[in-house]
């Protein structure tokens, strides 16, 4: 995430996608894509400078605002604040109200947020009755920030029901202390950790790096710089992970459902499939399954989601994502973890900053301006 000028609010730490002129990942992906599935952009309703969406109890799309208010979106459009920390967040830099989640069973909502200190966050709430507990609030994990950018913030439940959070390096620029490739620290990972099972949470024990003493047992991946959004494949249980680039390069990174984690994704040696100042490729390095450059208008890429709705049949089964500065929305075909053809789809959300799924599986466009859209077939 990385604040623009021009931008009403934030970030140019969100994701992906330039034109159909993009680089790709893999030396075999088409130069053009296929045929696009036609679809529009239905504005459903305006927010706060909406960060991230959540699919809640009875399939209602739940939607957090960077000041730090959360409301549900109905026919009605949105309710008032279903829970506030206006007061325990900053929206300086690219700090606020980040993440929300619930867990499979909608018995507990977890929100990702800086606090007034711009230490990254996550607090769970009980859910009874379709209704966030705020008596039952408690901090599951805190991580202190060096700068006030690149904090990451999305969280989400895996398919293995446990809860995965994305930390960025740290900040600044270049990733001047090396958390990327250090595993020591929690910064410029993936995490994996049971919220549930412990006090504050408990590890899982196929974690990675858990019989590593130089490693964080939380850590899932890794060399990563900004994993602003990131989302499983509700079909597949597949990894996609939208990770800002520095100066160059905007990368989509994958794993397979059946991955045990460990990945490294190569930053600060690598932006993309690019050796970074002078960087050595690790041995171990993961490449993205996509990227772009920022030739045209791109900068800041956003990651969606793998369209699994029922209303576009058409784009059934591909990687929905945007980019901060471009705003289109285009699409990845993927086929055994290879990129078959990028999709442009015809329709631009403005300064994108990210999508949500709905209980339908019906995707959503964010933009940081307020609007907020459904994707719907033209």
């Amino acid at each position: 995430m990385r604040v623009r000028t021009r931008s009403t609010a934030i970030i140019g730490t969100v994701c992906l996608v330039a034109t159909l002129a993009l680089t790709a990942a893999s030396a075999d992906e088409p130069t053009s894509p296929q045929q696009a599935a036609k679809v529009t952009l239905k504005n459903v309703t305006t927010a706060q400078n909406p960060t991230a969406g959540a699919a809640g109890p009875g399939g209602k799309l739940w939607i957090a605002e960077r000041p730090g208010t959360v409301r549900v979106l109905d026919s009605n459009g949105l309710s008032q604040p279903v829970l506030d920390i206006s007061a325990e967040t900053t929206t300086d830099g690219e700090r606020g109200l980040l993440g929300i989640a619930f867990d499979k069973r909608f018995a507990h909502f977890y929100i990702s947020f800086t606090n007034l200190e711009g230490t990254s966050t996550v607090d769970e709430f009980a859910v009874r009755n379709g209704k966030v507990q705020p008596q039952t609030r408690r901090t599951v994990i805190t991580q202190t920030q060096p700068y006030a950018n690149h904090n990451g913030g999305d969280i989400k439940f895996g398919p293995d029901g446990y809860l995965y959070i994305a930390l960025g390096d740290g900040g600044s620029g270049g990733d001047p202390h090396g958390n990327g490739q250090n595993l020591d620290t929690l910064l410029g990972k993936l995490l994996r950790i049971d919220p549930r099972g412990g006090k504050p949470y408990a590890i899982p024990s196929d974690n990675p790096f858990v019989n590593d003493p130089n490693a964080k047992d939380e850590i899932w991946a890794y060399g990563l710089r900004n994993p602003w959004r990131f989302s499983f494949d509700s079909g597949t249980g597949d990894l996609f992970i939208g990770d800002v680039g520095q100066n160059d390069w905007e990368e989509i990174d994958w794993a397979p459902a059946s991955s045990k984690g460990g990945e490294n994704y190569g930053w600060a040696q690598m932006e993309g499939t690019h050796p970074f100042r002078g960087g050595t490729e690790p041995a171990n390095h993961v490449p993205p399954v996509h990227e772009y450059d920022r030739a045209n208008f791109g900068c800041s890429v956003t990651g969606g989601f793998v369209y699994r709705g029922k209303a576009i049949p058409a784009l059934k089964g591909q990687y929905v994502y945007s980019d901060y500065c471009d705003g289109t929305v285009r699409s990845l075909q993927l086929k055994n973890g290879k990129v078959t053809a990028v999709n442009d789809l015809g329709v631009n959300g403005g300064e994108v900053i990210s999508f949500a799924q709905g209980g339908n599986g019906e995707l959503y466009v964010l933009a940081i301006g307020g609007s907020v859209f459904r994707i719907d077939p033209a």
